[in-house]
């Protein structure tokens, strides 16, 4: 019996023998890393002979550089978007323009590689050696296939250390390709923890992910770095701002200047309406005068000629995209302030569409240098911040200009289709904030309103007209209006009916005006500006001057 049961006896063992290798194997599969590296074509896409794959930070680019010899270009646009948005583009002249805080330099385009620009099929290309010239950027440059991977940001990132020796992996699990074999204390970008595992960045451009038990916590990593540039300088006053706009319509107006300011009190700077764009080529129209110059130094008062870009003959993308009209402008502008003895240039171009941002930009760049170098401060007047307003890049403005203004006004304007304050104080302050969020506070003035909208309402008809402060008020005390105070505006409101409409008008008065005054102080702004002289009440003065300190 035992002889006739013993094959089939080890029949058995021999199955289980080879199930329980099976199942070893099969832990032992599943339960030990991949060493499989990935393939990188894969990972970094078909790259052609002549060009390099872009990892940028931590995110692997569609577009592509340019490789020529030992020498790396990368596109403009790339560049101006993700590093430095200041290489500017002169369609005009072929080349790149460059401003630093003191000069403006040019680099001519080449049909053909080794200089600092390649002109390519149409595309602007840098070279790494141009950018690294005035953009601080670590950059790692690897083969098989060609690549480029660019660190640009060194402060407020977060890292992990490596503990052990490790890979990163393409995607998290034990089993994913690998992407790169790390060493114990090497540092990486941290980007977002799982339960298991971290989606990190390797400095040389391998983005994926790591186990949490082979890393440190993140921690916040400030980087030591050797890069220098030319800082910008600004000319600022040293007590608060207040700045009236006068508008001055002719040569001639400019005469009743003493008139004007004969019950202002407090005001340091006056900003007259001087300038015009007059064409497309660059070129303007100037009522300027010294006797009014003198006069207002007389008063204590700087001057700052305003310059506008209102008429229906300009076209402001073509004057500013075109080097020789803009330089024209900048010319023009700085020759007419020394000559009448100005303190400063206020540029006020409304309206500006958003193919206009980046020449309006280099408009400021290049203005700074010239009003500097003459000593001229540049304040720009900027709408309140809006989604489609970006374009005005208030950030870089900031950077290249010494003073940024808000207008904060028209929040209800003719053509609006309700009735409503023209500067309500939540509104004005929303405006304040967002501006805060880009531009430091020291450099930034608030301008305010003298004058309101009285709203006609008849039957299905709105329409408005701008008034001042005292026919505001002559308004209201005629027609005998209810008027209260509307916190939610934070101005007194009155309606009243005549003839069958109904008026209404949310009134800028010392209650209002010193509502707005006092979030100077509070938001440690620069100063507080008025549009316009003539509009306002004698008695307003000392209401900004008490509420400005």
């Amino acid at each position: 019996m035992r002889k006739k049961y013993m094959p089939a006896l080890i029949v058995c063992l021999l199955i289980l023998v080879v199930g329980l290798i099976g199942l070893g194997v099969h832990v032992v599969m599943k339960y030990t890393p991949t060493k499989t590296h990935m393939d990188l074509n894969e990972y970094y896409g078909q790259v052609a002979d002549g060009e390099a794959a872009l990892i940028l930070g931590t995110e692997v680019l569609e577009q592509r550089g340019l490789i020529s010899g030992e020498q790396i270009y990368l596109p403009l646009e790339v560049v101006n978007t993700c590093l430095n948005q200041r290489y500017y583009w002169d369609s005009e002249n072929s080349a790149v323009l460059y401003a630093t805080p003191s000069e403006l330099f040019s680099y001519p385009a080449s049909q053909e590689a080794g200089g600092e620009v390649w002109l390519k099929d149409g595309t602007v290309y840098l070279s790494l050696s141009f950018i690294k010239q005035y953009t601080d950027v670590d950059t790692y440059v690897s083969q098989d296939p060609a690549r480029v991977a660019i660190q640009y940001e060194f402060s407020d990132i977060q890292t992990v250390m490596v503990l052990k020796n490790t890979y990163v992996r393409y995607r998290g699990g034990i089993k994913a390709e690998v992407l790169k074999e790390v060493k114990a204390g090497e540092k990486l970008i941290y980007m977002e923890g799982l339960e298991e595992w971290t989606q990190v960045a390797t400095q040389d451009g391998y983005i994926g992910y790591i186990e949490n038990k082979k890393i440190s916590a993140p921690e916040q990593t400030a980087c030591e770095r050797e890069f220098q540039t030319e800082q910008y300088t600004y000319l600022s006053m040293d007590q608060p701002v207040n700045m009236a706009w006068h508008q001055v319509t002719s040569m001639e107006a400019n005469a009743y200047l003493s008139e004007a300011i004969q019950n202002v009190t407090g005001v340091n700077v006056i900003s007259p309406t001087w300038f015009s764009i007059q064409d497309n080529a660059g070129n303007i129209t100037s009522i300027a005068s010294s006797d009014y110059v003198a006069q207002a130094h007389e008063r204590g008062m700087q001057v700052w000629g305003l310059v506008d870009n209102f008429s229906e003959n300009v076209q402001t993308t073509q004057v500013l995209s075109s080097t020789s009209s803009r330089q024209n402008l900048i010319r023009q502008l700085i020759q007419a302030a020394v000559e009448t003895g100005l303190d400063g240039i206020n540029v006020d171009f409304e309206y500006l569409s958003e193919d206009v941002g980046i020449h309006f930009l280099e408009f400021l760049r290049e203005m700074s240098i010239e009003c500097h170098r003459n000593g001229l401060v540049l304040s720009v007047d900027n709408p309140v911040p809006e989604d489609f307003t970006s374009h005005y890049d208030r950030a870089e403005q900031g950077r290249v200009v010494d003073y940024v203004i808000i207008m904060g006004y028209d929040e209800h304007y003719v053509g609006s289709e309700e009735a409503g304050s023209v500067a309500s104080l939540p509104w004005v302050e929303k405006g304040i904030q967002d501006t805060l969020a880009e531009v430091p506070a020291e450099r930034v003035i608030n301008a305010i309103p003298f004058y309101t909208r009285l709203w006609k309402t008849s039957g299905a008809l709105l329409s408005s007209e701008a008034i001042g402060m005292d026919a505001a008020q002559e308004a209201v005390n005629t027609n005998q209006a209810q008027v209260y105070w509307n916190n939610e505006a934070g101005q007194n409101y009155g309606s009243y009916e005549l003839d069958g409409d109904t008026y209404q008008i949310w009134l800028e008065d010392a209650e209002s005006i010193a509502a707005k005054v006092q979030l100077v102080p509070r938001y440690g702004l620069a100063g507080v500006a008025e549009w316009k002289l003539g509009f306002e009440n004698s008695s307003i003065w000392q209401v900004i001057s008490d509420n400005l300190q």
